[in-house]
């Protein structure tokens, strides 16, 4: 399956546009969840055989692999059902936003099949939290699941910085019921000011202000508390991640998610002038030096979700080598296939007990 890709599928997508291309793989993977005795079959195939299974435990969730799909894939809650089948141990939707909008004008995406890279403008284009919310409600909810669903909150556009917060509790109120984490993505490159809310002042204020309306939901449904994640970007210095981390420890966030796209332009990319977030190989070694820092940092004990560059087993070893908890695949799966996660579980495990 893997060479029917990289020899007819692949080539026969990448002669479409981009965004296109990617509208026909979430629609392929929204008939396949509507299969539900396929993707049972598919699951099982896939499975990881009992000599390699190691589930992985972190912040409150069994995860059967440590492989995700990223954000950004399945915006609309359209596809995820079949990730299991995909080999996915887990998914994470969106990124959504309080208000429903069209995104950047087109085109927004770009291929470096070269550089087995990506960069994407998108500009969180996304039905918005109510319609999204609604989708959710009609499909396997938390404790139904075969893998664990995070879902993946942004800032709406029209939203000014200093109604930010209202905007992101917005979409909490709207999802959290749905969500077996949460993550709030403060990284983006592509909405105007978003990543000035890394900074320390406004994450104190987003991240109190969810995590009170966390502990209100917790009491008023007598549930516990919802995992909640931070989602930064590479493109921070090791200071500001210092304070990011202050600000996660403060409020007692679950985890943190390391790395969104960058803004960089490394090596052959210095000449490309598409502006937007580059993922895929180029954003490898930034992704993993982060890691490693972070797990540094706070000995290991921050849950790290890696996502950044990996293209092959080496580079989510690497990951998981310099601290990550669990990863996450986007690009990769772009270049390599559907079944790209699955490979990426068993080349993993394989590794893991070798070592």
């Amino acid at each position: 399956m893997d060479f029917f890709y990289e020899q007819v599928m692949r080539r026969l997508l990448f002669k479409l546009d981009s965004e296109r291309a990617h509208e026909l793989g979430v629609d392929a993977m929204a008939l396949l969840g509507r299969l539900a005795p396929v993707c049972r079959l598919m699951e099982a195939a896939n499975r990881l055989p009992p000599s390699l299974y190691r589930p992985v435990e972190s912040f409150g969730l069994k995860f059967p692999n440590a492989i995700g799909l990223a954000a950004g894939f399945d915006k609309n809650a359209r596809a995820w059902p079949a990730a299991a089948a995909l080999g996915f141990g887990h998914v994470e939707i969106g990124t959504v936003t309080a208000l429903a909008q069209p995104g950047n004008p087109k085109p927004r995406v770009f291929r470096y099949p070269a550089e087995e890279a990506v960069i994407n403008r998108m500009g969180f284009n996304n039905d918005g939290a109510e319609a999204v919310a609604a989708r959710l409600a009609g499909q396997p909810g938390p404790g139904r699941r075969r893998i664990p669903l995070g879902v993946n909150l942004g800032k709406s556009k029209v939203a000014p910085l200093e109604e930010a917060v209202a905007d992101y509790l917005a979409s909490f109120a709207r999802l959290a019921d749905f969500a077996d984490y949460l993550v709030l993505n403060v990284s983006s490159p592509n909405t105007p000011g978003l990543r000035q809310l890394q900074d320390v002042k406004p994450l104190r204020e987003l991240l109190g202000a969810i995590m009170a309306a966390n502990r209100e939901r917790a009491a008023s449904k007598s549930v516990g508390l919802l995992p909640v994640l931070l989602k930064i970007a590479p493109d921070l210095t090791f200071p500001q991640i210092d304070g990011a981390l202050e600000v996660i420890a403060e409020f007692g966030l679950s985890g943190i998610i390391a790395t969104n796209t960058t803004l960089a332009r490394p090596g052959s990319f210095a000449s490309v002038n598409e502006a937007g977030g580059l993922s895929g190989a180029p954003l490898r070694r930034r992704s993993t030096e982060i890691i490693g820092y972070i797990a540094k940092i706070t000995n290991g004990r921050l849950p790290i979700i890696g996502v950044g560059g990996i293209m092959d087993s080496a580079g989510a070893g690497e990951k998981l080598d310099a601290g990550a908890t669990l990863l996450q695949v986007y690009t990769g799966m772009i270049y390599r296939g559907p079944f790209f996660a699955r490979d990426l579980a068993w080349g993993v495990s394989a590794r893991q007990r070798r070592a």
